[in-house]
């Protein structure tokens, strides 16, 4: 199948020794650039009111229920946050086989890998508050483990659906799906868990794979994971984008629509929870200056709507940095209702849900709201009864 602008083995390849060697002036270990730096210490995130000017208008819900998996819109959840029963294994219904492997830097001809030194995080360009510089990347090898489910129902041999989720394995992900695959609310489907390459945010690997506006990381995922799930799990995987969807929290969240965003002919429902739409893109990008906050400053807004299908969350006490950078783009809270806001006036399906009483990626939330998420995801795709 033919990508749109897929990215040469050699240019990825270049690109990250080109970082390595300090050629490009912002990056070299070189004076006038300033030293690395601690991480800056983030303050107790302020609880916010949902109902706060300049947020979207949303429907308050009663304490302890979810969002109907058939209305796209903005809904307000909680105080209170109780795993609903989909997220808990049950003997009566049938159970899928997990099936794993490891992935090696040594074998990625995308991602030959990168680390931060430890306790270093980077400082700010002076001539640039939008723009953190980092000296002490380098490259490092890693391994990576890769956990595929693949439910009872799956016919060997049919191609499937899929959902594709950062930061695995993701157990919860399995139970649910092993739940409502039984119930017949979503498609028989393959899940498949990646584990990330190691570290977070600027100068990572994990930041290079998740928090980089382009198709990389849905390139990464076509081209060496996809091929390994057909030859070690047996799954044969859908060329339907209609049929395949993604998923993560926090840089795996944005991460997630960054790979349907701009490959759209790849994937079209996508799943987010505190998706991190701010800019913490590294290396930076003149296409891109901001990074993911670029997608509702930007991107969705200025561009023709995309076939995409996006459920998203964000807590009342979500993280806010404002310390990071000083570029007032490091509010999580702000950065997705902003993105609820230009999702609902470029005509997108989507739901937001403003989860009360809840912090960053909150585990409470997601074992209350996962199983109507994607539920809601898959909703106008035809489930066999």
């Amino acid at each position: 199948m033919k990508m749109a602008k897929m990215t040469s083995d050699t240019a990825l390849l270049g690109t990250v020794l080109h970082l390595m060697t300090g050629a490009n002036p912002a990056m070299a270990q070189t004076p006038p650039t300033p030293p690395a730096a601690s991480r800056p210490a983030r303050l107790t995130p302020p609880t916010r009111d949902p109902n706060t000017s300049g947020y979207v208008t949303a429907k308050e819900l009663p304490d302890g229920t979810v969002p109907p998996a058939d209305t796209d819109g903005n809904f307000i959840l909680g105080p209170t946050h109780r795993p609903v029963p989909e997220m808990t294994a049950r003997t009566n219904v049938p159970q899928g086989t997990v099936c794993e492997f490891t992935m090696s830097s040594a074998d990625s001809k995308i991602y030959p890998g990168i680390a931060r030194k430890p306790g270093t995080f980077g400082t700010v360009d002076p001539t640039d508050p939008a723009k953190l510089v980092v000296t002490t990347s380098h490259p490092a090898s890693y391994t990576r483990r890769v956990a595929v489910y693949v439910p009872k129902q799956y016919v060997p041999g049919t191609a499937a659906p899929f959902i594709v989720g950062a930061d695995g394995p993701d157990r919860a992900l399995f139970t649910a799906l092993d739940n409502l695959i039984a119930e017949h609310r979503v498609p028989v489907m393959i899940a498949i868990s990646i584990g990330n390459g190691g570290g977070d945010a600027q100068g990572s690997e994990r930041g290079l794979e998740y928090d980089t506006m382009s198709g990389r990381y849905a390139e990464f995922v076509e081209t060496e994971v996809l091929p390994l799930v057909d030859k070690q799990c047996h799954a044969t995987l859908t060329k339907n984008p209609d049929a395949r969807a993604t998923m993560g929290g926090s840089s795996g969240g944005s991460c997630a629509l960054i790979m349907a965003w701009y490959h759209p002919e790849l994937y079209h429902r996508v799943l987010t929870y505190s998706g991190t739409y701010v800019n913490q893109q590294w290396p930076p990008n003149a296409e891109t200056p901001h990074g993911a906050w670029q997608f509702h400053e930007h991107l969705i807004p200025d561009s023709p709507a995309k076939p995409l299908r996006l459920w998203l969350e964000v807590g009342d006490r979500d993280l806010l940095n404002p310390n990071a950078m000083r570029d007032e783009m490091h509010d999580w809270v702000v950065a997705n209702e902003n993105m609820a806001k230009v999702l609902a006036t470029k005509g997108y399906h989507y739901q937001f849900v403003f989860a009360r009483n809840a912090g960053h990626t909150d585990h409470a939330v997601r074992q209350q709201t996962l199983p109507e998420a994607l539920e809601w995801l898959w909703h106008d795709y035809p489930v066999a009864q």
